[in-house]
């Protein structure tokens, strides 16, 4: 009598928790799917941003080539010059360093920051900055050296008359300087770059160096040399960062849109499993109470 009371009692109370334990399952359930959901769309935008990427790098290789052909001209011009200044004393150094204001391209930014850092300590010198992203980091770790700096630059591929206008800019607000030693990327290849130091003299020094008083030169001659040396070697920097830059970016999109693709897997097999649970207590329930009855 006292188990024929207690059996359907004991069935409700099992009814209970598995509802409960189902309910639990039916939430966990449209959790995983929710963030399926959303995985799926952060892989779209990710492949989409690699596709663009790919299509603008195009356009940026080839304006690289076109000024790595200045650039190759401009380091001719200074390399019977360079090191006669630390013959005859130490130069005044301004460092400039060349990225950007975009992100999502990796450590492109950090790298030309840590380059900065690195030889800021080895060889003291103030710093001017181009990109919004190393001033965030440079302006904390060396505030002391900080000088000028320049934004909304590399949206698109670089103009000479960007560089003309920073060189200008560095000119006049920058203080006196011997040497920039601007440091960017390197674009070595469509998966590879690496920081490089291109080094730039000034109007005063060129004019004092042994090999070019070989030469005789007009001081306005010489002073529009020197700025166009300059605003050319920014320019090269500008454009071949810009690549290498483009070409991070390309790298970072393809690797979230397969680290998405890796999630997509991972999310989908662990919601099948709990939709099979689901439906194996659905049924357990179901023929559970059919044997009860």
């Amino acid at each position: 009598m006292f188990t024929r009371t207690v059996r359907p009692a004991a069935i409700a109370a099992r009814s209970l928790t598995a509802s409960a334990e189902a309910q639990r399952g039916m939430a966990t359930l449209r959790e995983i799917e929710q963030r399926l959901k959303s995985v799926r769309n952060i892989e779209k935008i990710t492949k989409s941003m690699k596709v663009v990427a790919s299509t603008k790098l195009t356009r940026a290789e080839k304006a690289m080539r076109e000024a790595k052909k200045y650039g190759a001209a401009n380091n001719e011009l200074y390399k019977n010059v360079l090191g006669q200044d630390e013959a005859a004393g130490s130069p005044k150094i301004l460092y400039l360093a060349v990225s950007s204001d975009g992100g999502l391209c990796g450590g492109i930014h950090s790298g030309i920051s840590r380059n900065v850092k690195r030889t800021i300590a080895e060889t003291p010198g103030e710093l001017a900055v181009i990109g919004d992203k190393p001033k965030a980091q440079l302006s904390r770790a060396v505030p002391d050296a900080f000088k000028i700096s320049f934004a909304g630059v590399g949206k698109d591929v670089p103009t000479f008359a960007e560089a003309s206008a920073i060189a200008d800019e560095i000119t006049k607000n920058a203080g006196e300087w011997d040497e920039i030693r601007i440091i960017s990327n390197h674009y070595l290849s469509a998966i590879s770059y690496e920081p490089r130091v291109t080094t730039v003299i000034s109007a005063k020094s060129l004019a004092e160096s042994t090999s070019f008083n070989e030469y005789e030169m007009e001081e306005d001659v010489t002073l529009d040399l020197a700025e166009f040396g300059l605003a050319n070697a920014i320019y090269t920097a500008l454009v071949e960062g810009h690549a290498a830059e483009i070409s991070a970016r390309r790298t970072a999109m393809e690797n979230a849109s397969n680290n998405a693709l890796d999630m997509i897997g991972s999310l989908q097999l662990q919601y099948n499993r709990g939709r099979q649970a689901v439906i194996t207590n659905e049924l357990i329930d179901i023929i559970t109470g059919a044997s009860a009855l």
